[in-house]
């Protein structure tokens, strides 16, 4: 596997980031796309524990993703100011994602601002992501094809992304946006395709901000318990209807299917996928 540091960069014009990055479907990571936030210097672990400790938030186990009647669904919920002191006393694999809190919260709007690097931000989609100590976030790319904007706070977290042209390598599961491999155990005997992997790799420490193009694969671990923001965006009609397209067709069929096969579906898209893993083996031919 080849890894190459994502630039870091300061000052950058919309008409520069849309020339070197946006265009060419580039990740940049951005040093001060954010320093004018109110958030920047208010949110932190206490902040959230005084102020919304009383909300409750959905929480993820790493067994949410197995299959049956409650894929991809919370594990359970609980006090968010719980929550956050569970992950602040050492290591813990227990997340929170995709979680909108203006929903709860609307007066935190105030404390973020839309990016003008481009055009074509979803206004209504700020997500929180939390995560403790050596949680992870599997490897996977975003179903509605969106542009993200993810803006870490206060402590750090290591991110690695691949383009879509490395997919074959990584073994995509059918009817989802999922993969095979397992960066956390990176097993080359098992799929041989990773030591022709090619991706891009970067440490996010408080108030940068990575733009991860649309459809890259992405895997985000905790290095230190903490959080960060995303923000969506899409930049053409082709964009969005890919996206419509891409929901209808995983989640739809993926979660449908799950529901009613239970254990017995998951056990078909993993051998769907090591069989055309196995038989195309088109790391020989990149």
């Amino acid at each position: 596997m080849e890894l190459v540091s994502i630039p870091k960069l300061s000052g950058l014009t919309p008409h520069e980031f849309a020339e070197s990055f946006l265009n060419n479907k580039r990740p940049v990571v951005f040093k001060d796309l954010i320093k004018d936030w109110p958030a920047f210097q208010q949110w932190d672990f206490q902040f959230f524990i005084k102020n919304y400790g009383h909300l409750t938030v959905p929480v993820y186990d790493p067994n949410f993703s197995k299959a049956g009647k409650t894929y991809m669904k919370a594990s359970f919920q609980m006090k968010f100011g719980d929550y956050l002191n569970k992950i602040l006393e050492g290591p813990c694999e227990l997340r929170i994602f995709l979680w909108n809190i203006l929903k709860q919260a609307p007066e935190l709007v105030n404390d973020i601002r839309i990016p003008r690097i481009m055009n074509g931000f979803y206004n209504e989609f700020p997500f929180l992501f939390f995560g403790g100590q050596g949680s992870y976030t599997k490897i996977h790319y975003d179903v509605d094809c969106s542009h993200v904007f993810l803006s870490q706070f206060r402590t750090r977290k290591r991110v690695l992304l691949f383009s879509q042209d490395q997919t074959p390598l990584l073994g995509q599961i059918p009817f989802t946006v999922g993969c095979l491999v397992d960066m956390n155990n990176p097993d080359e005997d098992k799929f041989p395709g990773l030591k022709y992997l090619q991706g891009w790799e970067t440490t996010l420490e408080h108030g940068e901000t990575l733009f991860i193009p649309s459809m890259y694969w992405h895997h985000i671990e905790y290095i230190d318990p903490g959080f960060s923001i995303s923000l969506r965006a899409a930049n053409s009609f082709t964009q969005k209807l890919k996206g419509t397209v891409n929901l209808a067709r995983h989640l739809a069929v993926d979660r449908g299917m799950n529901f009613i096969l239970g254990a017995k579906w998951g056990d078909l898209k993993i051998d769907l996928a090591r069989k055309a893993y196995s038989r195309k083996q088109l790391w020989h031919e990149i």
